[in-house]
This record gives structure tokens, sequence and C-alpha cells, in this order.
């Protein structure tokens, strides 16, 4: 059983992460719902395994569980898929609600704008195979270091930095592409 003591520790530590948790889970199984699930799941196994953490860092302790949880479910359902980054965009890709997009001080053409740039940006993503979708959302939207990626994914530094590589490659040849 676990004491308050511990359990308060718990939150200090794990609870902070919480959005960079959901964040990574979402973009990793393309669905809210099934972010939700995968985040709820680790939490409950950092919360079990909270007495194994070494306490050196945290936010990489939790994403790699998230990590390790959601590429489970993915691969129970089998849907991990390689999709071409030349291919049209699913059409069934959840979209960012509108509400979450609008500044206050934007007038309407700018919150146009920030809408269909961020849709097109998130189209971009979704097409890239997960193992690079992963390493440059870590990376760009969590603003983690490649020593904390290489640890969250379990793989060599100079893997993070040839994914991040492809990853950017292939997003920079997609805008290009349909720029001409």
């Amino acid at each position: 059983m676990i004491e308050l003591g511990e359990s308060a520790s718990f939150e200090t530590v794990a609870l902070l992460h919480l959005d960079a948790a959901y964040n990574l889970a979402r973009w990793l199984m393309r669905d809210s719902s099934a972010a939700e699930d995968v985040v709820q799941e680790a939490m409950l196994r950092a919360l079990k395994y909270f007495s194994t953490f070494k306490g050196t860092n945290a936010r990489a302790w939790i994403l790699q569980i998230v990590r390790n949880v959601a590429y489970k479910n993915l691969r129970s359902t089998q849907e991990i898929k390689t999709v071409s980054i030349d291919s049209e965009p699913d059409e069934n890709a959840e979209s960012i609600p509108p509400e979450a997009l609008i500044d206050p001080s934007d007038d309407p053409i700018a919150t146009l704008i920030k809408q269909r740039e961020r849709g097109y940006l998130t189209a971009l993503l979704n097409r890239l195979p997960t193992d690079l979708r992963e390493c440059l959302v870590l990376r760009e939207l969590e603003d983690l270091s490649y020593n904390e990626i290489a640890e969250i994914a379990n793989i060599p530094l100079g893997t993070v930095m040839s994914r991040l590589w492809r990853a950017r490659r292939l997003l920079i040849e997609a805008v290009q592409q349909e720029a001409r």
C-alpha cells in the first residue's frame, strides 16, 4: 500500500508532466480518446513503479512509460502503419478544435490563417512514419534534448539525430512538392 508521503511525492514528480505525456500519446496514437487511455495506463504504471524511479529526469521517465504503453497498444491493435509523406492526408485525422487556436488579439483573417497553417502542419506530421514523428514531436514540440529523446525511445543518440534529419527532410520535401 502506498503511504500518503509517497503519493504526494508522486504527484509532485509525475503529474507535472501530464500535458507532455498527453501530447506525445496523442501524436503517437493519432486519436485523443486512445491517447487519454494511454496516459491513464502510463500514469498507473508510473505510480506502481514509482519506488524504482531514480530521481534524475522525471519528464523523460514519464514520457518513456507513455511511449512504451502507446507502442504496446499500437502493436496489439495492429495500427502501426507506415504512410508515405507523398500520399493524401487522412480525411479521418483528428483536427484541433478551432477554439483552441483563437487568440483574442487576432482578427478573423489572422485566426483563419493560423487554423489553416496548424491543420496543414498536423496533416504533414501525421503522414510521417511513427518513429520519425515521435522524435520530431519530442524535440520540436516538447523541447527535449537529443539525450532525453534517446533515453525515452531507448535508441542510440545517432539514431535520434538521423530520425530528426529524415523527418525534417520529408517535411521539407512535402512542402516543396505541394508548392510546385
